[in-house]
């Protein structure tokens, strides 16, 4: 009998020693990762919407939109501008006038990027204030070759209404005016999202 109890008991320890340590990995996995329900979260079914508006950079005047905030050493004399980081919080508007309806700002920044041509790194969310939209942004990371009739940069996330976003923004310029700097960019934006 002093046998089995003794088998019983190393049997129970063991078992019990293992049930502690499978607690101890599983609960850290538990606190780091796991897999959601789609639909409990809202995401449902996923749609396309077409979003369009005017971009207007003011690099001019008294309350400019668009600030240098950095360059290298030699973006003076290059004629691209490669190494200029330019800040903006500028208006998007529902039609081609600056005084036409505000349905939110560009905010980020964007950096000429380019040795050869007038390139930018666009880094910067269209924050939308207007209808269903409003409080929700779509964030674009790309390339701008702004002498190129139309250019495509990628739309990589939003929130708001436009969580979990993906697409693209088509990009042709308006309106620039050459004396001053100033520019008006009409953008289609077309984006998946739930």
């Amino acid at each position: 009998m002093a046998k089995t109890l003794r088998n019983f008991v190393s049997h129970y320890t063991i078992l019990l020693t293992l049930l502690f340590l499978l607690t101890l990995v599983g609960a850290g996995d538990r606190h780091f990762s796991r897999p959601l329900s789609r639909a409990k979260h809202g995401l449902k079914k996923e749609k396309l919407s077409h979003v369009h508006f005017y971009f207007h950079d003011i690099v001019s005047g008294r309350s400019p939109t668009a600030i240098r905030v950095a360059e290298a050493p030699t973006t003076q004399n290059s004629s691209t501008a490669f190494g200029a980081v330019v800040m903006i919080d500028d208006p998007l508007t529902a039609g081609p006038e600056l005084g036409s309806k505000l349905v939110g700002k560009a905010q980020g920044i964007y950096a000429s990027a380019s040795q050869t041509e007038l390139g930018f790194l666009m880094v910067l969310n269209f924050a939308f204030m207007e209808g269903k939209y409003n409080g929700s942004y779509l964030s674009v990371l790309g390339r701008n070759t702004v002498f190129s009739a139309v250019r495509e940069m990628p739309i990589v996330g939003g929130s708001g209404l436009f969580r979990f976003a993906r697409g693209y923004a088509r990009a042709k310029t308006h309106k620039v005016d050459f004396n001053t700097g100033d520019a008006v960019v009409e953008y289609n934006v077309y984006v998946l999202h739930y």
